[in-house]
């Protein structure tokens, strides 16, 4: 008997409930189960379950054997996957999601450097500052921003995102540049509307956002990078993920200030797909070119 598929049949039958189950999942007949069950207990010499007419009950081999079966069969699954993502092609329709101003800002750049790479995929990029469903929407990756929260997807870190607070310096010249978050009070503060502790009445400090600073200011956006171009144009002080402004800092259209107080960690950008152990090559080839290019894009942030 297949040593191999003994090992399927034991472990399917003590996931689902019995050699039926397994066997149903397995494409095979509940006889032909029992006998794989059985040539692979003879095999090692030790009862593995206690079958009863109702249920399975794992020995205490048994259930030091399941443990160490579920872990070779999901290195071979994923040692299958990684050769079959290989050795095809990387071609077809990528759609990728991601932010808005960020997208706009950093991953055209990126799209346009891995189409050069492969040119038989053909990309579709929706920027949005929603949480996109990813299954419900036919997404295949999507980037995001910050601390994510549990789900089924799977979240690759590409590369963390620091905070700043910045002005222009026509700005600071006509208002005077702040010192301390009570500071704050005094100044035009732009604020985020999807961003609780960058928004229009409130600013988080701390790595959790708990020490809330009142704030108030002529404008707020939905968008990042407006908020950063309106603070180029001396509108006032924006606070939020540094890659919005870190250009503007380098050109000297923006200046960072330092408020003597620690600034929200925000997390970092991540892909973010489906969890399944076969990914599509594009799909694959895809996150593993954003683990190789970002990071350098990112030494600024």
């Amino acid at each position: 008997m297949d040593r191999l598929k003994g090992i399927e049949v034991f472990v399917k039958a003590i996931r689902l409930g019995g050699l039926s189950a397994a066997a149903r999942d397995l494409a095979m007949s509940p006889a032909m189960a029992a006998k794989h069950l059985n040539a692979l207990e003879q095999r090692l010499g030790a009862t593995l379950v206690n079958r009863t007419t109702r249920r399975l009950a794992l020995t205490e081999v048994g259930a030091a054997y399941l443990d160490k079966a579920e872990r070779v069969l999901a290195e071979l699954e994923d040692a299958d996957a990684e050769a079959a993502a290989q050795s095809a092609a990387v071609e077809g329709l990528l759609r990728v999601s991601g932010p808005a101003a960020f997208g706009s800002a950093y991953l055209v750049d990126l799209v346009t450097a891995f189409h050069d790479l492969h040119p038989a995929v053909t990309i579709e990029l929706g920027l949005n500052d929603r949480v996109v469903d990813l299954l419900e929407e036919r997404w295949d990756v999507a980037v995001r921003i910050g601390r994510l929260a549990d789900s089924n997807l799977v979240a690759r870190k590409l590369a963390p995102v620091r905070m700043a607070i910045c002005a222009s310096p026509a700005y600071l010249e006509r208002r005077g540049t702040p010192r301390t978050l009570d500071d704050l009070a005094a100044h035009e503060c732009l604020g985020y509307t999807l961003g609780s502790e960058t928004g229009a009445t409130r600013w988080g400090f701390g790595r959790d956002g708990s020490r809330a600073v009142a704030v108030r200011g002529a404008l707020h956006a939905n968008n990042g990078q407006v908020l950063a171009q309106a603070a180029e144009a001396g509108m006032g002080l924006v606070y939020g993920p540094r890659f919005f402004v870190d250009r503007a800092i380098a050109r000297g259209r923006l200046v960072e200030l330092d408020l003597g107080a620690e600034l929200l960690d925000l997390g970092a950008v991540h892909a973010v797909t489906h969890r399944t152990r076969r990914p599509a090559a594009k799909t694959r080839a895809w996150i593993d070119f954003l683990v190789q290019r970002l990071p350098a894009m990112a030494r600024d942030w």
